[in-house]
Protein backbone atom coordinates (compact mmCIF):
# COMPACT_ATOMS: atom_id res chain seq x y z
CA UNK A 1 0.00 0.00 0.00
CA UNK A 2 2.49 2.55 0.84
CA UNK A 3 4.28 2.20 -2.64
CA UNK A 4 0.95 2.47 -4.23
CA UNK A 5 -0.08 5.79 -2.30
CA UNK A 6 3.48 7.21 -2.70
CA UNK A 7 3.04 7.25 -6.82
CA UNK A 8 -0.58 8.35 -6.33
CA UNK A 9 0.51 11.66 -3.91
CA UNK A 10 3.13 12.11 -6.74
CA UNK A 11 0.72 12.55 -10.09
CA UNK A 12 -2.46 13.85 -8.08
CA UNK A 13 -0.19 16.45 -6.91
CA UNK A 14 1.52 17.08 -9.94
CA UNK A 15 -2.01 16.96 -11.73
CA UNK A 16 -3.04 19.46 -9.61
CA UNK A 17 0.15 21.91 -10.51
CA UNK A 18 1.32 21.26 -6.60
CA UNK A 19 5.16 21.41 -5.51
CA UNK A 20 5.88 19.60 -2.96
CA UNK A 21 6.29 22.47 -0.69
CA UNK A 22 2.96 23.52 -2.35
CA UNK A 23 1.01 20.99 -1.47
CA UNK A 24 2.32 20.96 2.21
CA UNK A 25 1.36 24.60 2.64
CA UNK A 26 -2.24 23.63 2.04
CA UNK A 27 -2.27 20.97 4.28
CA UNK A 28 -0.45 22.95 6.63
CA UNK A 29 2.67 20.36 7.34
CA UNK A 30 6.11 20.42 6.52
CA UNK A 31 7.55 19.87 2.42
CA UNK A 32 9.74 16.86 3.77
CA UNK A 33 7.00 15.33 5.10
CA UNK A 34 5.34 15.43 1.85
CA UNK A 35 8.92 13.96 0.29
CA UNK A 36 8.68 11.21 2.59
CA UNK A 37 5.53 9.77 1.15
CA UNK A 38 6.70 10.04 -2.11
CA UNK A 39 9.58 8.44 -1.32
CA UNK A 40 8.01 5.11 0.23
CA UNK A 41 9.49 6.78 3.82
CA UNK A 42 6.20 7.40 5.83
CA UNK A 43 2.68 7.40 5.29
CA UNK A 44 -0.01 9.96 7.02
CA UNK A 45 -1.48 10.06 9.68
CA UNK A 46 -5.08 8.76 8.89
CA UNK A 47 -6.42 11.79 10.56
CA UNK A 48 -5.22 13.93 7.57
CA UNK A 49 -6.22 12.05 4.80
CA UNK A 50 -9.37 13.14 4.29
CA UNK A 51 -7.61 16.74 3.82
CA UNK A 52 -5.38 15.56 1.61
CA UNK A 53 -8.48 14.08 -0.49
CA UNK A 54 -10.14 17.33 -0.60
CA UNK A 55 -7.19 19.01 -1.67
CA UNK A 56 -6.06 16.71 -4.76
CA UNK A 57 -9.59 16.07 -5.24
CA UNK A 58 -9.33 12.15 -5.38
CA UNK A 59 -11.17 9.93 -3.29
CA UNK A 60 -9.31 8.21 0.10
CA UNK A 61 -9.95 4.54 -1.36
CA UNK A 62 -8.03 5.95 -5.13
CA UNK A 63 -5.51 7.59 -2.85
CA UNK A 64 -4.64 3.99 -1.10
CA UNK A 65 -5.16 2.30 -4.59
CA UNK A 66 -8.82 1.07 -3.86
CA UNK A 67 -11.50 0.68 -7.00
CA UNK A 68 -14.43 2.08 -5.38
CA UNK A 69 -17.08 3.62 -7.82
CA UNK A 70 -20.82 5.18 -6.01
CA UNK A 71 -21.83 5.77 -9.80
CA UNK A 72 -22.08 3.30 -12.92
CA UNK A 73 -18.91 3.75 -14.69
CA UNK A 74 -19.30 1.91 -17.58
CA UNK A 75 -22.82 1.42 -19.41
CA UNK A 76 -22.19 -2.08 -20.09
CA UNK A 77 -22.49 -3.79 -16.95
CA UNK A 78 -25.64 -4.27 -16.77
CA UNK A 79 -25.02 -6.17 -20.20
CA UNK A 80 -21.95 -8.24 -19.35
CA UNK A 81 -24.49 -9.92 -16.39
CA UNK A 82 -25.96 -11.97 -19.05
CA UNK A 83 -24.96 -15.50 -20.02
CA UNK A 84 -24.68 -14.50 -23.26
CA UNK A 85 -21.24 -12.92 -24.58
CA UNK A 86 -22.70 -9.49 -26.07
CA UNK A 87 -19.56 -8.83 -28.09
CA UNK A 88 -20.04 -12.51 -29.09
CA UNK A 89 -16.51 -15.06 -29.45
CA UNK A 90 -14.99 -13.98 -32.61
CA UNK A 91 -11.67 -11.62 -32.22
CA UNK A 92 -11.22 -8.48 -33.53
CA UNK A 93 -10.00 -8.50 -37.15
CA UNK A 94 -6.70 -6.17 -35.38
CA UNK A 95 -6.75 -9.49 -33.71
CA UNK A 96 -4.99 -10.90 -36.76
CA UNK A 97 -2.54 -7.43 -36.93
CA UNK A 98 -0.95 -8.71 -33.80
CA UNK A 99 -0.29 -12.36 -34.98
CA UNK A 100 0.77 -11.17 -38.71
CA UNK A 101 3.36 -8.32 -37.35
CA UNK A 102 4.65 -10.17 -33.59
CA UNK A 103 3.61 -13.71 -34.09
CA UNK A 104 4.47 -15.55 -30.88
CA UNK A 105 7.71 -17.11 -31.94
CA UNK A 106 9.05 -16.68 -29.07
CA UNK A 107 7.89 -15.01 -25.24
CA UNK A 108 5.75 -12.53 -25.92
CA UNK A 109 3.82 -10.57 -22.96
CA UNK A 110 0.61 -8.82 -24.01
CA UNK A 111 -1.93 -6.30 -22.27
CA UNK A 112 -5.42 -6.02 -23.14
CA UNK A 113 -6.32 -2.81 -22.04
CA UNK A 114 -10.38 -2.79 -21.20
CA UNK A 115 -10.57 -6.64 -22.15
CA UNK A 116 -14.25 -6.53 -21.93
CA UNK A 117 -15.42 -9.90 -21.68
CA UNK A 118 -12.18 -11.17 -22.79
CA UNK A 119 -12.57 -12.71 -26.09
CA UNK A 120 -9.56 -11.45 -27.40
CA UNK A 121 -7.61 -11.54 -24.23
CA UNK A 122 -8.52 -15.56 -24.51
CA UNK A 123 -7.73 -15.30 -28.32
CA UNK A 124 -4.32 -14.27 -27.64
CA UNK A 125 -3.49 -16.85 -25.12
CA UNK A 126 -4.84 -19.68 -27.37
CA UNK A 127 -2.12 -18.56 -29.59
CA UNK A 128 0.78 -18.90 -27.55
CA UNK A 129 0.98 -14.97 -25.77
CA UNK A 130 1.46 -14.70 -22.14
CA UNK A 131 -1.39 -12.15 -21.26
CA UNK A 132 -2.27 -9.95 -18.55
CA UNK A 133 -5.67 -8.08 -18.97
CA UNK A 134 -8.25 -5.26 -16.99
CA UNK A 135 -11.64 -4.00 -17.93
CA UNK A 136 -13.49 -1.81 -14.95
CA UNK A 137 -16.28 -4.03 -15.07
CA UNK A 138 -16.85 -6.83 -12.17
CA UNK A 139 -19.18 -8.81 -14.62
CA UNK A 140 -16.67 -8.98 -17.79
CA UNK A 141 -13.49 -9.81 -16.16
CA UNK A 142 -15.62 -12.38 -14.45
CA UNK A 143 -17.04 -13.63 -17.74
CA UNK A 144 -13.31 -13.31 -19.42
CA UNK A 145 -12.22 -15.80 -16.31
CA UNK A 146 -15.09 -18.24 -17.15
CA UNK A 147 -13.91 -18.18 -21.31
CA UNK A 148 -10.34 -18.63 -20.23
CA UNK A 149 -11.19 -21.62 -18.02
CA UNK A 150 -13.57 -23.24 -20.56
CA UNK A 151 -11.16 -23.18 -23.35
CA UNK A 152 -7.82 -24.03 -21.11
CA UNK A 153 -5.74 -21.29 -21.10
CA UNK A 154 -4.35 -18.68 -18.36
CA UNK A 155 -4.97 -14.90 -18.64
CA UNK A 156 -3.91 -13.10 -15.43
CA UNK A 157 -7.10 -10.55 -15.46
CA UNK A 158 -7.84 -7.62 -12.92
CA UNK A 159 -9.97 -4.83 -12.11
CA UNK A 160 -8.63 -1.30 -13.03
CA UNK A 161 -9.95 1.87 -13.92
CA UNK A 162 -7.81 3.09 -17.76
CA UNK A 163 -7.87 6.92 -16.29
CA UNK A 164 -6.29 5.65 -12.92
CA UNK A 165 -3.92 2.78 -13.90
CA UNK A 166 -0.54 3.41 -15.17
CA UNK A 167 1.77 0.45 -15.89
CA UNK A 168 5.17 -0.37 -13.42
CA UNK A 169 6.37 -3.72 -15.33
CA UNK A 170 7.36 -4.12 -19.14
CA UNK A 171 5.29 -5.81 -22.06
CA UNK A 172 6.17 -6.41 -25.49
CA UNK A 173 2.78 -5.67 -26.90
CA UNK A 174 -0.22 -3.40 -25.89
CA UNK A 175 -3.50 -3.64 -27.20
CA UNK A 176 -6.80 -1.99 -26.90
CA UNK A 177 -10.09 -2.00 -29.11
CA UNK A 178 -13.33 0.42 -28.53
CA UNK A 179 -11.64 1.67 -25.16
CA UNK A 180 -9.20 4.59 -25.44
CA UNK A 181 -12.49 6.90 -25.37
CA UNK A 182 -12.49 6.86 -21.61
CA UNK A 183 -9.46 8.49 -21.32
CA UNK A 184 -9.87 12.42 -20.20
CA UNK A 185 -7.96 14.71 -22.68
CA UNK A 186 -6.00 16.47 -19.56
CA UNK A 187 -4.40 12.83 -18.91
CA UNK A 188 -3.80 11.54 -22.34
CA UNK A 189 -0.25 12.71 -22.52
CA UNK A 190 0.87 11.00 -19.57
CA UNK A 191 -0.89 8.18 -19.99
CA UNK A 192 0.68 7.61 -23.02
CA UNK A 193 3.70 7.99 -21.99
CA UNK A 194 3.28 5.68 -19.12
CA UNK A 195 2.51 2.66 -21.91
CA UNK A 196 5.40 4.07 -24.40
CA UNK A 197 7.83 4.18 -21.45
CA UNK A 198 7.31 0.24 -19.97
CA UNK A 199 7.07 -1.37 -23.64
CA UNK A 200 9.37 -3.23 -24.40
CA UNK A 201 12.07 -2.49 -27.40
CA UNK A 202 10.92 -3.41 -30.22
CA UNK A 203 7.43 -3.81 -28.84
CA UNK A 204 4.21 -2.87 -30.28
CA UNK A 205 1.17 -0.84 -29.86
CA UNK A 206 -2.12 -2.20 -31.53
CA UNK A 207 -4.60 0.99 -30.45
CA UNK A 208 -7.99 2.48 -32.22
CA UNK A 209 -10.25 5.29 -30.98
CA UNK A 210 -13.38 6.41 -32.65
CA UNK A 211 -13.38 9.83 -33.86
CA UNK A 212 -16.07 12.11 -34.88
CA UNK A 213 -17.45 13.29 -38.38
CA UNK A 214 -19.47 15.68 -39.15
CA UNK A 215 -21.14 13.01 -41.75
CA UNK A 216 -21.69 10.73 -39.45
CA UNK A 217 -24.55 11.09 -36.27
CA UNK A 218 -23.78 10.29 -32.94
CA UNK A 219 -24.08 6.85 -31.70
CA UNK A 220 -27.53 5.61 -29.69
CA UNK A 221 -25.50 4.70 -26.38
CA UNK A 222 -25.71 7.29 -23.77
CA UNK A 223 -21.89 7.40 -23.16
CA UNK A 224 -21.42 9.92 -19.87
CA UNK A 225 -17.94 9.22 -19.52
CA UNK A 226 -16.86 9.15 -23.12
CA UNK A 227 -14.64 11.97 -24.32
CA UNK A 228 -14.13 12.61 -28.05
CA UNK A 229 -11.26 11.82 -30.77
CA UNK A 230 -10.02 13.97 -33.53
CA UNK A 231 -8.92 12.37 -36.84
CA UNK A 232 -4.93 12.43 -36.27
CA UNK A 233 -4.68 12.45 -32.71
CA UNK A 234 -4.50 8.93 -31.52
CA UNK A 235 -1.27 8.88 -34.39
CA UNK A 236 0.28 11.90 -32.88
CA UNK A 237 1.17 10.21 -29.62
CA UNK A 238 3.90 8.29 -31.85
CA UNK A 239 6.15 10.49 -33.52
CA UNK A 240 8.93 9.01 -32.45
CA UNK A 241 7.89 5.37 -33.24
CA UNK A 242 7.69 3.90 -35.93
CA UNK A 243 4.28 3.82 -37.96
CA UNK A 244 3.38 0.16 -39.63
CA UNK A 245 0.29 1.24 -40.17
CA UNK A 246 -2.50 3.94 -39.59
CA UNK A 247 -5.38 3.18 -41.03
CA UNK A 248 -8.85 5.42 -40.63
CA UNK A 249 -12.53 3.19 -41.46
CA UNK A 250 -15.87 3.80 -41.10
CA UNK A 251 -17.88 0.50 -39.89
CA UNK A 252 -21.61 -0.42 -39.39
CA UNK A 253 -22.45 -0.82 -35.93
CA UNK A 254 -25.92 -2.74 -34.18
CA UNK A 255 -24.25 -3.10 -30.21
CA UNK A 256 -27.19 -0.70 -29.10
CA UNK A 257 -30.00 -2.65 -31.28
CA UNK A 258 -30.06 0.51 -33.26
CA UNK A 259 -28.16 0.31 -36.65
CA UNK A 260 -25.39 3.24 -36.60
CA UNK A 261 -21.67 3.36 -37.79
CA UNK A 262 -18.84 4.60 -36.51
CA UNK A 263 -15.45 6.45 -37.59
CA UNK A 264 -12.10 5.00 -36.21
CA UNK A 265 -8.56 5.94 -36.55
CA UNK A 266 -6.56 3.20 -36.07
CA UNK A 267 -2.57 2.59 -35.54
CA UNK A 268 -0.27 -0.20 -35.10
CA UNK A 269 3.11 1.25 -34.18
CA UNK A 270 6.90 0.03 -33.06
CA UNK A 271 9.06 1.25 -30.68
CA UNK A 272 12.70 1.17 -32.19
CA UNK A 273 14.71 2.29 -29.38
Amino acid sequence: MRETFAKNINRYRKEKGLTQEGLAQKLKISYQAVSKWENEQAMPDITLLPEVSKVLEVSVDKLLGYISYDKRVTIYEEEYATQEYYWGLKPNKDCYKVLELMPPTKHLKLLDIGCGEGKDAVFFARNGYDVTAFDISDAGIEKTKRLADMVGVNVKVFKADITDFRLNTQFDILFSSGVLHYINPKFRREIFDNYKSYTNKDGMHFFNVFVQKPFIAPPPENEPNAFEWKSGELLSHYHDWLIESCPEVIFDCNSSGVPHQHAMSKVFSKKTQ
